[in-house]
């Protein structure tokens, strides 16, 4: 698709951590926070050149062309969400991985591990965090956003994806999160372990593009599945 970032792109996927719990607690109103955090998110990606790929629900997937653009956007879209005033002043908190990498692009979208990875990133961090692949942290290097600043969260072991050094860009206003990050080798409860079905079942379907048959199992051809930009 000639409308796709190519060649060296940076991938952000982002949701709202707890959102079946929102819903249950906000019920009708729950569709004003949908509102109010699609219209952050894609002000502040746009405002950094970000192309929307696509969206369900609570899960957002944007392409960059340069890392530092998905970075500051990041940061934008986490300061405007946590200084925002929700429906009964509730806590919504919205998850962010981000990952460099060169997909291919196919007739109708994106394909690849580099979309897996990253998608596989933000789910395993919490609420209101900005999770960056080495890669990433790599090209930003200094460049930084005002405010912010990088910790080592050291190897993790991702599902379908093993081992992947991750950092997180932590804003200075924030507190630091204690937490271990939610990864293949830890129990999770069914809300924090979901990044929504959208991205779960997206994941899968790039997974099937890769998938390499083993042992005395007949050779077959992949499903032919893709990443779509919304329309």
């Amino acid at each position: 698709m000639a409308s796709l970032p190519g060649g060296t792109v940076t991938f952000l996927f982002s949701d709202i951590e707890g959102s079946t719990r929102l819903l249950q607690e906000l019920g009708d109103e729950y569709a004003g926070v949908v509102d109010d955090h699609r219209r952050i998110m894609r002000g502040a990606m746009e405002a950094h050149s970000g192309t929307e790929i696509d969206t369900q629900g609570d899960a957002f997937f944007f392409s960059f062309t340069r890392a530092k653009d998905a970075a500051d956007a990041a940061v934008e879209a986490q300061r405007a969400l946590g200084g925002h005033e929700w429906p009964s002043g509730a806590d919504v908190r919205v998850r962010m991985g981000l990952h460099t990498g060169e997909p291919q692009i196919g007739e109708h979208g994106y394909l690849g591990i580099d979309v897996v990875r990253a998608a596989r990133i933000c789910s395993a961090g919490h609420g209101a965090q900005i999770l960056l692949s080495e890669t990433t942290r790599a090209l930003l290097g200094n460049a930084l956003p005002p405010g912010a600043s990088v910790l080592d969260l050291g190897q993790q072991n991702l599902k379908d994806i093993q081992h992947e050094r991750i950092f997180q860009l932590a804003l200075d206003e924030q507190p630091v999160e204690s937490r271990p990050l939610k990864t293949s080798g830890e129990a999770q409860s069914s809300l924090e372990q979901r990044i929504s079905n959208y991205v779960e079942r997206q994941i899968e379907d790039a997974m099937s593009k890769i998938e390499i048959d083993v042992g005395d199992q007949p050779a077959r051809a992949p499903r032919r599945r893709w990443w779509r930009r919304s329309r």
